[in-house]
């Protein structure tokens, strides 16, 4: 049996609710991809609870302040009123088809539900091509999405992990030394990257250097056109990141005794989402239940009331849209793809 046919046994066996485009969902799939990922969400979060220690755990959780909760319901609907604006802007600069905003929000409301087992950027990739946009060309523009989300969230890192420096807090300096010397590195190296992508992008490394280089093009082009497309792009991915973050503020809230210091907060949400919860199979489940909670350590809060927030904030970022990703998938299935919405 050669490889070839193998894979298509394996996409038409049971597994095919893994390789299936997201117009091909069945309900029974749904519904199996929310048990998977309410399941690895519940074990992580069982297992970091018992690092942290099951009483004291138990403790913070009696002296919630739950009055903070509404406030993260308002940094929800925020952050993806922001990133549908910024998904408008990367998936139509340089191209003559405009996507309507009823689509780009049904796009990114799917994109952030969990049943989707390749992750949110699989949907991404899909609805471009319906509008017309070659294989290889949505690849690039959703890698240019993932290289803008980074981007931003790398900056306002940066920015906040100085801060912090200065302030003699009590992140460990190995969190926020990385961001203040990685993310100006990292920038250097992209930019020259990009710069001589013509002289690396040769061979074999062609296919693998060169849709991730040509994403960040996308994002120059953005930056070189800011009354096009540079602003909405830029200040939707800012208030995405800053609802995103602001949910995670309030968990913190809730239960640790003092009030969370911002910058403390943005330097772990961003070491703890190494990777976005559109870029994760099933948005992150298990994932960031088992990683957020130490990164938040790192930077000076308890893991007792780390781990109770992030599984409240999993609360608002991973189960509370899965009704606008219900609709969003509803709608890319029934409604034929235009360029107006």
């Amino acid at each position: 049996m050669t490889q070839q046919s193998a894979l298509r046994l394996w996409r038409r066996g049971p597994f095919k609710i893994l390789f299936a485009h997201h117009r091909e969902h069945e309900a029974h799939h749904v519904v199996v991809l929310m048990v998977l990922a309410a399941a690895l969400s519940l074990i992580a979060t069982i297992f970091v609870a018992g690092a942290a220690g099951y009483v004291a755990v138990a403790t913070h959780l009696r002296h919630a302040n739950t009055y903070w909760f509404p406030f993260a319901i308002a940094g929800a609907i925020a952050a993806h009123i922001g990133y549908t604006f910024a998904y408008r802007e990367v998936a139509n600069v340089g191209r003559d088809v405009k996507l309507g905003a009823l689509r780009a929000g049904a796009i990114v409301a799917a994109g952030f539900g969990m049943f989707i087992p390749r992750g949110g950027f699989a949907v991404d990739i899909e609805a471009l091509e319906d509008l017309g946009v070659s294989r290889e060309e949505a690849r690039v523009r959703v890698l240019g999405l993932g290289s803008l989300e980074y981007a931003v969230l790398a900056t306002g890192a940066l920015i906040c992990a100085v801060f912090l420096l200065i302030d003699h807090s009590d992140a460990q300096q190995a969190v926020t030394l990385s961001w203040t010397i990685g993310v100006p590195a990292g920038t250097a190296l992209a930019l020259i990257a990009v710069h001589y992508r013509k002289w690396i992008c040769r061979g074999w490394l062609k296919g693998i250097l060169g849709p991730p280089l040509e994403a960040i093009g996308v994002v120059g082009q953005i930056v070189a056109s800011p009354r096009r497309h540079g602003a909405a792009a830029f200040l939707g991915m800012a208030v995405y990141w800053a609802g995103e973050v602001f949910v995670l503020w309030v968990c913190l809230a809730a239960f640790d005794r003092v009030t969370p210091g911002v910058a403390a907060v943005v330097v772990g949400y961003a070491t703890g989402y190494a990777l976005t919860r559109r870029t994760l199979p099933l948005a992150g489940a298990g994932a960031v239940e088992a990683l957020l909670p130490f990164a938040l350590v790192w930077v000076g809060f308890s893991l007792p009331s780390a781990v109770l927030a992030v599984f409240c904030y999993r609360f608002f970022n991973l189960w509370l849209p899965l009704g606008p990703a219900a609709f969003g998938l509803y709608h890319l299935r029934q409604r034929v793809p235009d360029s107006s919405g």
